[in-house]
């Protein structure tokens, strides 16, 4: 069963970062970290079922 709520984080790999989220979605590989944290949080907000 996958959570409610959605926790997200960035994570590094190599020169990239990625976001990462406690339901399993996991975002593209950016060169830019505010970018993966803008993936994050858009993420976040997106309706049930968008992401």
């Amino acid at each position: 069963m996958r959570p409610a709520h959605h926790d997200t984080t960035t994570v590094e790999r190599g020169s990239f970062a990625l976001a990462r989220c406690s339901c399993g979605w996991t975002g593209p590989a950016r060169r830019s970290r505010e970018r993966a944290r803008t993936d994050a949080r858009a993420h976040e907000s997106a309706a049930p079922g968008e992401a």
